[in-house]
């Protein structure tokens, strides 16, 4: 099975294809001052344009992993998700609170999708 790797850098790949599989990188937002909604906006622009890249779309998205650095931002959260999320393609999906890896940053993903 061929393996290959999406924008790969120094410390990790933006993607990784293992046949028909695909594993994205933690999508993170850039601008940590925007509230939960801005952020999560922007994390899905961000799994919508990798998938783009590689082909796809969030329709094929299958899994996707929810970080948020505050509980309390589930419902905002979940706003934004679900004007984004493909109603006939929903993914699995887990939601839990973590410390997130910079101050600022209120949410990341973890997708898996299948092209």
């Amino acid at each position: 099975m061929t393996v290959y790797r999406h924008q790969p850098g120094p410390r990790m790949s933006e993607a990784v294809r293992v046949g028909d599989i695909v594993f994205l990188a933690g999508q993170i937002p850039e601008d940590l001052d925007g509230d939960i909604t801005a952020q999560t906006r922007e994390v899905l622009d961000a799994i919508d344009n990798v998938m783009a890249e590689l082909g796809g779309s969030k329709s094929n998205v299958v899994s996707v992993q929810v970080w948020l650095s505050d509980m309390s931002d589930f419902q905002g959260m979940n706003a934004v998700w679900d004007a984004w999320v493909d109603k006939e393609n929903p993914p699995a999906r887990a939601t839990c609170g973590v410390a997130l890896a910079r101050p600022g940053m209120r949410v990341e993903m973890i997708a898996t999708a299948h092209l």
